[in-house]
């Protein structure tokens, strides 16, 4: 099966599984539920914030993961990827299981009781299905070595003014955004109709709120090259903005870069040398005239090279 598929799959049995286990037993669970440990219980939430926080615990981290799937394509890192992917469904669905135990049947919240051997349980089950799902996929064929293709300069044109503008989006990032947003009415909504209190739903509402404005600024990235300067934006609102001049640039070429060779997704490495990484594949390389690099996960970068080239050679010449 198909490695996206198969986490497609997973997560969303997961995800159903999540929203369903509370449901099932909903009559026999006092309201509110106990959802926090000490010694004894020591914090309680309503069941309808319970069954939407179980889900989000889930949803968040699931799409995370498959975003970063190209980020993790060598041997260590797709087994790191398959080792949390089945890790962390199997740690949500014992958490949710052995909180809905603790509460069964119980005549309120302060009256649960979550046996330690439960805990135990739920922490070695999911060490065991991380374990066992790395040890299963470490044999899938790795991503190819990156491959440097310095484009032919191009002829401009006396007197007409030459522009190259391309854009890339991560469709994952985008959903994780999207998500977050859909996912931030249902905590805020509970609060603001007094469901669910303040410091229930805050925790909760703070983090969507993180994943969403990452997302609104890291889901894409935009270039364009001409006149005298590169300039990068970034995200949906074109913001921030990252403007290079051509005196400071050497040459730029097309390379093929993957998250796995840089370290991951987003702004790898350090400034004069660093990769903006949206998604595996065909990236824009500037090389400095102080010799460090910025790569740009980008489509048509061979052709965005040989404009910024020529329009160095141009400089030089003029």
């Amino acid at each position: 099966m198909n490695a996206r598929v198969a986490a497609l799959a997973w997560g969303l049995l997961v995800l159903a599984a999540q929203a369903l286990l509370p449901l099932t037993v909903r009559d026999r669970l006092p309201d509110p539920l106990a959802t926090h440990w000490g010694p004894g219980p020591d914090g309680s939430m309503s069941f309808t914030a319970y069954v939407a926080m179980v889900v989000l615990v889930w949803a968040v981290p699931w799409l995370g993961v498959l975003a970063a799937q190209r980020a993790l394509a060598h041997r260590p890192g797709r087994m790191l990827w398959w080792g949390v992917l089945f890790g962390m469904g199997a740690l949500a669905l014992g958490m949710n299981a052995t909180t809905l135990l603790a509460n069964l049947d119980a005549p309120d919240w302060g009256a649960a009781r979550l046996p330690g051997w439960a805990v135990l349980a739920v922490i070695s089950a999911s060490g065991a299905a991380a374990a066992a799902a790395g040890y299963l996929r470490r044999g899938a064929p790795d991503e190819p070595v990156p491959v440097a293709v310095r484009p032919p300069l191009l002829r401009l044109t006396a007197g007409r003014r030459t522009v190259w503008v391309s854009r890339v989006g991560n469709p994952w990032l985008t959903l994780i955004t999207a998500v977050g947003a859909a996912a931030l009415t249902v905590p805020a909504a509970l609060w603001l109709t007094g469901v669910v209190a303040g410091a229930s739903a805050m925790p909760i509402v703070v983090g969507l709120v993180i994943v969403l404005v990452t997302g609104v600024l890291t889901s894409s990235v935009s270039v364009r090259a001409g006149d005298d300067r590169v300039v990068v934006q970034f995200g949906l609102l074109g913001r921030p903005v990252l403007r290079i001049p051509l005196s400071k640039i050497a040459s730029a070429w097309a390379e093929e870069r993957h998250p796995g060779q840089v370290g991951g997704w987003g702004i790898r490495g350090l400034p004069g040398s660093a990769t903006i990484m949206l998604r595996g594949g065909e990236c824009l390389v500037l090389g400095y005239r102080t010799g460090g690099q910025l790569a740009i996960s980008i489509d048509d970068a061979a052709r965005g090279a040989s404009l910024i080239n020529a329009l160095i050679a141009e400089r030089v010449d003029s």
